[in-house]
């Protein structure tokens, strides 16, 4: 019996069970057809990295796969259905395999196709997920979902699967009227690696570099201490499991553990609260006052391009369009000063967020945001307000990730780098001034929150 193989955001050949499921129903009989929906529209909207990222990892994929990859090109899922439907009837297949997703769009997706593909009695099997917890699995002991991470890492963490499962012998073809992996129609400001391989020695160099030290290293910016593996687990290009496998008790390893909790449990949050893509964890919070109207536009158009005049902001912003990519640490810092310091919508951060990042993961995108926003899963979050300064000082003592992406500021030595205006020639370069007071605007925030509690009492 032959199978198709439909590759999501799970884009490896080993441990992935649905992979492994399509070819165990080929019963050493029949052949495999990995295919990979190409949306052609939803394509074009990428900026330049993110179409880069997503080529490049199908170029890896096609390679494993000895060129047996069929590339799907089409606009819509009743277009892919329609194509799905043709190929299982040429090939003689009446099962297609998939990674089950989580997430609002991803499960609209796979219902469509299913409906569309039983109705010519050919069924959609959906197996495993991108997480080493299902998303929906984790409850609390009276049934219901958890909403605060401490206890759900808990309870994760008893249920978290650690093995990695192996591919077995599988017979790959590829499909009469398969089209080449489009091009990318935007550059790229850099050359993307991307694919199986590759994050498999990323984990492989961070195991023996910074592993050991992660819980004293991830918060440092000027050092190369994370895992550099969220691009690959939002393309699925290594398993959650793999990284779990052989992580032991020690500090170091626990926070790794726990981080990797983290990107599941915001899967579980958006799971059971898919209107949370776009909209508010806590509904409150919609009517807390936000700015608007031409100065906010410009503060905003400076947060984007990097240019408040706060270097560890700037940094950060520049750092991601540069690279499609940012620090985590530094991700929240950026965050807090575009909703607490100039009081935008945190809505939009994301939705820019989203068009630049490589890594780009809608559970952990919307709620990431959230949780530095204010409105997300924590107890008393808007009291948290970031002082870019002092985060600068802190998590980039030396200044070398500020120099590194703000040449306007390379003239300074050391710390000095995060406090230009107080250094003679600080400006000499033409870095931009503040375009905001942080005391000001944190004073103003706390304000804000006041009135909100009024209208919400």
């Amino acid at each position: 019996m032959n199978t198709i193989f439909w590759f999501r955001r799970d884009l490896r050949l080993q441990d992935n069970e649905a992979l492994n499921a399509s070819v165990e129903a080929t019963a050493a009989t029949g052949s495999v057809f990995p295919v990979y929906l190409f949306n052609t529209e939803a394509f074009a909207k990428l900026q330049g990295i993110r179409q880069h990222s997503l080529i490049e990892s199908l170029k890896s994929v096609e390679s494993d796969l000895q060129g047996n990859l069929s590339v799907i090109q089409v606009s819509s899922t009743a277009a892919f259905a329609q194509r799905l439907i043709e190929a299982s009837q040429q090939i003689q297949a009446t099962q297609v395999f998939a990674m089950e997703s989580f997430d609002p769009l991803g499960i609209a997706e796979q219902k469509e196709l299913a409906s569309a593909l039983a109705a010519k009695s050919i069924e959609l099997r959906l197996v495993g997920s991108g997480y080493a917890v299902r998303p929906g699995t984790v409850r609390k002991p009276d049934g219901g979902n958890y909403r605060v991470y401490t206890p759900f890492f808990k309870a994760w963490n008893s249920l978290a699967d650690v093995s990695p499962k192996i591919l077995g012998t599988a017979k790959w073809q590829k499909l009469a009227d398969a089209v080449a992996i489009p091009a990318a129609t935007k550059e790229s400001p850099i050359e993307v690696k991307a694919g199986e391989a590759f994050a498999l020695r990323t984990f492989s160099r961070f195991t023996d570099r910074a592993l050991d030290k992660y819980d004293e290293l991830r918060n440092r910016a000027d050092l190369s201490g994370t895992s550099h593996l969220s691009h690959a687990l939002a393309h699925g290009e290594i398993h959650p499991r793999t990284l779990l496998a052989n992580l032991n008790g020690s500090p170091a390893h626990e926070v790794f553990r726990k981080e990797i909790a983290w990107r599941e449990f915001y899967a579980d949050v958006l799971f059971h609260y898919p209107n949370t893509l776009n909209d508010y964890y806590e509904p409150k919070f919609k009517k807390l006052r936000y700015d608007t109207g031409a100065v906010a536009e410009e503060r905003f158009s400076a947060w984007c391009k990097g240019e408040t005049g706060y270097p560890m902001v700037d940094a950060g912003m520049r750092q991601l369009l540069a690279e499609g990519w940012m620090h985590n640490r530094v991700r929240m810092i950026v965050a807090s000063f575009l909703v607490k310091d100039l009081h935008i919508e945190w809505t939009r951060g994301a939705q820019h967020f989203e068009e630049h990042l490589s890594d780009f993961d809608p559970a952990s995108n919307s709620h990431g945001w959230q949780w530095t926003a204010g409105c997300g899963t924590d107890a008393s979050p808007y009291y948290r307000i970031f002082n870019p300064i002092l985060q600068g000082l802190k998590f980039d003592p030396n200044g070398d990730y500020v120099r590194k992406y703000i040449p306007e500021l390379r003239h300074l030595a050391d710390s000095s780098v995060h406090e230009p205006w107080e250094i003679f020639d600080g400006y000499a370069q033409g870095y931009p001034q503040q375009i905001v007071n942080h005391t000001d605007e944190r004073n103003e925030s706390l304000s804000r929150l006041e009135e909100l509690k009024v209208l919400n009492s």
